[in-house]
Formats: C-alpha cells, sequence, structure tokens
C-alpha cells in the first residue's frame, strides 16, 4: 500500500470523476485515492464503485449530503490518519489542479515533513481561463489574508495541498470552524501558528472545463469576514510548537 493519498471531494462530477481518477493512477510513485462524495444525484459515487474494481488502491467514502468542503477534507482527513497514511493530499475532481505536480508537492513535503502548497502567485499570477474579475478578486484576497494575519504564504485560498500526518495530528480538526474556501485558510494559518514549515510549489491553475463552478457568494463573505475572527481568537490560544 502506498503511503501517499489523495482526497477528492465530489458533488456532481461525473464529467471529470473518470478521468482525473485514471491521471492520479497513472503516476509514479503511486498514490492511493480517497473519493469523498456527498450523495452526487449524477450518479458520481456509482462511478467510483465500478472504478473500484480496475483500481485497488480507490477508496470511496459517502456522505448523505452536500455539507461543505471543509467537512468533507477534515472527515477524509481523520479516515486518512486511521488507516496509517503518512503523506496525505487535497485535489479538486476538475482538472484546475495538474495531478503530475502531486509528485512535485510530496517530494517537497517529504523534505521538510509539514506542509507543501501547489501556489498559483508564489511566482507571479499563474491562472489560466478565469475571467480578470476573478484573478483579481482572488489574488487580492491572498493579500488581505496575509496582511490581516501576517502569513507568509501569498496563495493563502490555494486547494491544492499536500500535509504530513504530524500536521494533523497536531491540529485539533474538530475545532477547525470553516467550511467552504476559508477552510484552506484556516488550515494553513494553524499549521504555520503551530510552528509547521508551510512551502509553496509554483503551479499552473486551470479553470475547469466540464462541470460548474461550486463558489458562491457567501462563500466569499465568510473568507473576507472569517479571516478577522480567526485573527483575534488566534490572540487568545496557545499553540503547541512542532518539532521542526
Amino acid at each position: 500500500m502506498s503511503n501517499r493519498i489523495v482526497i477528492i471531494p465530489t458533488y456532481n462530477e461525473i464529467e471529470n470523476i473518470e478521468l482525473i481518477l485514471k491521471a492520479v493512477f497513472e503516476l509514479t510513485p503511486a498514490f492511493s485515492v480517497l473519493v469523498v462524495d456527498d450523495n452526487s444525484p449524477d450518479g458520481t459515487g456509482n462511478k467510483v464503485k465500478d472504478m473500484q474494481q480496475v483500481y485497488p488502491n480507490l477508496h470511496l467514502m459517502e456522505r448523505k449530503a452536500k455539507n461543505g468542503l471543509g467537512t468533507a477534507y477534515i472527515d477524509g482527513f481523520k479516515w486518512c490518519l486511521e488507516h496509517q497514511y503518512e503523506y496525505i493530499f487535497e485535489m479538486d475532481a476538475d482538472f484546475s489542479h495538474n495531478p503530475k505536480d502531486l509528485v512535485r508537492l510530496f517530494t517537497d513535503c517529504e523534505e521538510h515533513k509539514g506542509m507543501s502548497v501547489g501556489s498559483r502567485y508564489v511566482t507571479g499570477v499563474n491562472v489560466v481561463n478565469w475571467p480578470m474579475s476573478r484573478v483579481m478578486l482572488s489574488f487580492f484576497a491572498s493579500k488581505y489574508v496575509r496582511f490581516i494575519t501576517r502569513m507568509q504564504v501569498y496563495d493563502t485560498t490555494a486547494g491544492f495541498c499536500c500535509y504530513h500526518r504530524r500536521v494533523l495530528e497536531t491540529i485539533e480538526l474538530d475545532k477547525i470552524k470553516f467550511r467552504g474556501y476559508a477552510f484552506q485558510i484556516e488550515m494553513k494559518f494553524t499549521a504555520w501558528k503551530h510552528g509547521f514549515k508551510v512551502t509553496e510549489i509554483p503551479i499552473i491553475f486551470t479553470d475547469r472545463t466540464r462541470g460548474q463552478s461550486k463558489i458562491t457568494k457567501g462563500i466569499i463573505k465568510e473568507a473576507v469576514w472569517g479571516v478577522i475572527s480567526m485573527k483575534i481568537k488566534s490572540l487568545f490560544r496557545t499553540y503547541k510548537q512542532a518539532n521542526n
């Protein structure tokens, strides 16, 4: 069994799931995959079950309802820790993240046993197929987060990451509160506050060509106001420091 596992949360990803899984399982070194499906009405979960007959390292967690990106990852993290995986990845199903970059994230994370981030902004702006308005929103959102938190991460909302298991074991996962894209900010901030090394690997982010985006105004609002709340609460919290 591989000690590397990729968590892919899904909701109505029938157009992408087979292709993305095949791309991951073609990689060297080998990766296992855990799909966390929120009862997709388009049959995404059933497609994964079919593919399990071909790929023994493909796992499926079926949840009863759509309950937020953050809770999908938290449930996935707990499952991966229970099953003794050492390197645990986050990745979207829609090819906005290039599966080949999983190898680069793993190589980086293996060096420092912390958190590695596939970054759109560490070397400029590396985004394809987004309208300029969304590029600007994402780019300046990360600047805003850096200003409030003082965390030196350029792509704070990135959802393409690798964690060493000790990071997830140290973070109190049940205390992570955000469910939308602010979840990604909170995870990086909490890892950083615990003293783990958080590094960025430049990637090219390509917007989905199949399926529909899940971002909403509510998710954006959560990120804007939630960051201030998160920062204030951190001032009254003690963080166990990692031994790097």
